[in-house]
């Protein structure tokens, strides 16, 4: 990159580019071509800014000024406006209230905000390595491979209490002690990436935004544990991820920062890139080795534990995308900066994918120890559309729902567990009090039973049970023992499933169980969803004071099952109707209400079709 007048930052993360991002960076080039400005305005394609809400989003250097939702058609004027008579486009600006916010750094998305494992991201080129050099980039590996042994450096990730992103929270530098102090002709180090969480990006956007950070990472574990191979295994699905790793791999070759005696060093190293093909299971470290391998991606009795027998039965560290990110900055700026911040036993900061239903989604990274009130309110904006606040689901599918009581709870790894939750690879999904928490458990255990590998019984089969006693409430045929038993089959499932995602994908029943169970309740005792989400467990009514005999309603209804005239006004035959919503949508006097319960009609066909099968 050269130095010119402009820095254009556009952020091109996979969000912003499915809103359009790289069709605004042409036309930008086009804009500046015909305004002969072109040698004036570097354009630079970073990493995930953050904010997907406001996407498309990009920054201008060196006001630092910050743009969002930008379209095409906006970019002439930014040129004319900005680039040219120095004037920002205001109505590209954020507004809170009356108030312009011009610059990046004071929105307020960004405020309670640390920077560690996405310092780069958002801020210079991916595909640059002169750009992350420029950042203060390889130099911990220098560094480390020029002043440390590998005990010195296994000491400092100790002392800055690393622990383990990827869901478990397991202390980095034990891993690494195991298989450091295991004499082996050949050891390996694994970048996980196998992120398959439902709203979850943090790993993907830490991929495409800042490969080389997580490249230097995994050289500065490997140096540790006296591996000289390593392989990133990487989803398919995330393709541009997997083209900017190989791409870091390839530039780092060249300039002779990977391969033999690194920084002139004893260490040699090279690293490769699988493909996983979306099993989720295979985010579980001994699933994932076997996929590496070529085998079925199923997971494996412990012990032996990959530091001991792992790759091709040798000494093995996996280590989340994330923990791999923070390590250059504890090299560099020390394990008393990292351990700073945090609480007692949960260092650090912890990047989330905040999503669902709140003003703010997108990527963001706190410091351990902040509060849910404080990452929902603040960071994320508060709830969408004046709803309230009623539920947050944190560590992805088999994660746990937590409620507003709980809001003040600090976000570190034993709080969350304590509570039925926990702090998984990142993904917060926000829900207002519009959601049905039944159905929400129903939805996260479809998934596992859909994710399961299948190989240890109580999670392939207890897990099947457990979403037919839940689909069966969802369509009011439940039973007050059902509640019992989804208890016991989730305590079971969770004490004899094989790994990791059997046991804590009871979790979303147990803790919408435990903090939401008049719900369920209703959905057994009163055949009503509170909150009119479950099919069957709601009917439309169509009230006649209000009903002009429009007709529009019958005309649109796919079921053909409303009837009427403009005199007699129409009425819902109950039996047939599918709960399409057409109805409601297209009444221009809004006569049709959605009413929580099954309609009597319903209730005594459902009894008459019994009791002809009973004969």
């Amino acid at each position: 990159m050269s130095l010119k007048r402009i820095d254009l930052l556009i952020c091109c993360g996979s969000g912003c580019v499915s809103a359009g991002a790289l069709k605004i960076k042409e036309r930008f080039h086009e804009v500046l071509a015909d305004k002969g400005i072109a040698n004036e305005v570097n354009i630079i394609e970073t990493g995930c800014m953050g904010p997907c809400d406001y996407g498309p989003v990009m920054v201008v250097y060196p006001e630092g000024t910050f743009y969002k939702h930008v379209k095409v058609e906006d970019v002439e004027e930014i040129v004319s406006e900005h680039f040219v008579k120095g004037r920002p486009v205001q109505r590209l600006m954020l507004q809170e209230e009356e108030r312009l916010i011009a610059a990046q750094k004071e929105v307020p998305f960004y405020q309670k905000q640390v920077k560690v494992a996405l310092a780069n991201c958002g801020y210079i080129d991916p595909e640059s390595l002169e750009e992350y050099i420029a950042t203060g980039g390889y130099e911990a590996l220098g560094t480390v491979l020029t002043q440390m042994k590998p005990e010195e450096a296994i000491e400092v990730v100790k002392k800055s209490g690393l622990r383990g992103r990827g869901g478990g929270g397991f202390p980095t530098h034990i891993k690494w002690r195991l298989v450091h102090d295991i004499k082996a002709d050949q050891k390996y180090i694994i970048c996980n990436g196998d992120e398959g969480d439902p709203g979850a990006f943090m790993d993907r956007s830490l991929l495409e935004g800042d490969p080389h950070r997580i490249l230097e990472g995994m050289m500065l574990g490997a140096y540790s544990i006296g591996a000289s191979k390593g392989f990133f295994y990487i989803r398919a699905e995330y393709p541009l991820a997997i083209k900017r790793i190989k791409q870091a791999i390839a530039q780092a070759k060249e300039v002779g920062l990977m391969g033999e005696n690194i920084f002139g060093s004893d260490f040699s190293f090279d690293a490769e890139v699988r493909t996983g093909a979306g099993a989720f299971v295979c985010g579980e470290e001994m699933a994932l080795i076997h996929s590496l391998e070529g085998e079925r991606g199923n997971p494996t009795p412990k012990p032996p534990y990959p530091a001991v027998k792992g790759l091709w039965e040798k000494p093995t560290v996996v280590n989340n995308v994330e923990t791999m990110a923070n390590l250059p900055t504890i090299f560099l700026k020390g394990a008393e900066w990292f351990s700073s911040m945090g609480t007692e036993t949960s260092k650090g900061t912890k990047v989330f994918a905040l999503t669902g239903d709140i003003q703010n989604t997108g990527l963001v990274e706190v410091p351990m120890g902040i509060t849910l009130r404080e990452m929902i309110f603040d960071v994320g904006g508060g709830m969408t559309d004046g709803h309230k606040f009623k539920a947050v689901q944190l560590g992805g599918p088999s994660g746990g729902c937590l409620t507003a009581e709980h809001l003040d709870v600090p976000v570190d790894y034993e709080s969350l567990k304590e509570r039925g939750a926990m702090m998984g690879s990142g993904g917060v999904i926000v829900m207002n009090d519009q959601k049905c928490m039944v159905n929400v458990a129903k939805f996260f255990v479809d998934f596992c039973v859909d994710e399961s590998c299948g190989k240890c019984p109580p999670c392939r089969l207890g897990l099947k049970q457990m979403y037919n006693i839940l689909d069966r409430i969802t369509k009011g045929q439940g039973k007050e023992s059902d509640l019992d038993e989804l208890l016991r089959l989730g305590e079971t499932i969770s004490k004899l499933s094989l790994c990791g995602l059997g046991q804590t994908a009871p979790n979303p029943v147990l803790s919408t169980l435990r903090y939401f169970r008049e719900e369920y309740e209703a959905h057994i005792r009163d055949k009503s969803c509170p909150n009119k989400v479950c099919t069957d467990l709601f009917h439309f009514s169509i009230d006649k004071d209000r009903c002009i005999g429009c007709s529009l309603c019958s005309r649109k209804c796919p079921a053909t099952c409303i009837s009427g005239s403009r005199e007699e006004k129409f009425t819902i035959n109950q039996v047939d109707c599918v709960k399409c919503g057409n109805c409601q949508d297209v009444c221009p006097v809004k006569a049709i209400d959605r009413i929580p319960g099954m309609h009597p009609e319903v209730v005594r066909h459902a009894e008459d079709l019994a009791k002809s099968e009973e004969e």
